[in-house]
């Protein structure tokens, strides 16, 4: 009679398994760190060595503005317009507003009734529009009509940037100060960066293109 087998003995008469192989390790260098000095991607730039994109002081930076306002006032930008200039950049600018104004006047006028009086206020509300659109160009692209032709532009002194719709607005009702015995108007003839009144009171130029 033979003994029950053990069921959980190894089949064949109780040998062992086989040994299985024991797992090799990683590749000699794999997830180990470069070695120093070699110069590896990814590696962070030697100490001392220029980065890309870093400042370097002392260098010109790019998009900085230029200073044109020197010491003690002096003026170091582009050549400033003469006075004539000046003078007759405000007549062209004024020839379309008065040109309007004439127009729708003169019709109202030769109308007469209900009819002339909306054309001479269309006539006033006109020649409005266009002095305050040409204020805004001026603002913007430092050139109304005038000082387009005459190959002017409105800056500001500090850094030579244009002056933007708001302070160009401004400005002519500023010019009130210049008025006053039409001695602001004469002021750049003698004075060393050709300024009105206006001009010196929100810091303005114009300048030669």
């Amino acid at each position: 009679m033979t003994a029950p087998q053990d069921p959980f003995a190894a089949p064949g008469g109780g040998a062992e398994p086989p040994a299985q192989d024991a797992p090799q390790g990683p590749p000699p260098g794999y997830g180990q760190p470069p070695a120093q000095g070699s110069g590896q991607y990814g590696a962070p730039p030697q100490s001392g060595a220029p980065q890309y994109g870093a400042p370097q002081y002392g260098a010109p930076q790019y998009g900085a503005p230029q200073q044109y306002a020197g010491s003690g006032g002096s003026w170091q930008g582009p050549p400033l317009a003469s006075w004539g200039s000046r003078v007759g950049s405000a007549i062209i600018d004024a020839l379309p507003a008065l040109a309007i104004e004439l127009v729708g006047v003169g019709l109202g006028a030769a109308i007469g009734g209900g009819v002339g009086g909306l054309l001479t206020a269309l006539g006033i509300l006109g020649a409005i529009g266009w002095v305050f659109y040409n204020l805004v160009q001026q603002g913007k692209t430092g050139q109304g009509l005038g000082k387009r032709a005459l190959k002017t532009r409105l800056l500001r002194e500090q850094d030579g940037q244009v002056v933007g719709p708001g302070l160009s607005i401004g400005r002519a009702f500023v010019h009130v100060v210049d008025g006053i015995f039409y001695l602001g108007y004469l002021w750049p003839l003698w004075d060393s960066k050709k300024q009105t009144f206006a001009d010196k009171i929100l810091k303005t130029v114009v300048v030669k293109v």
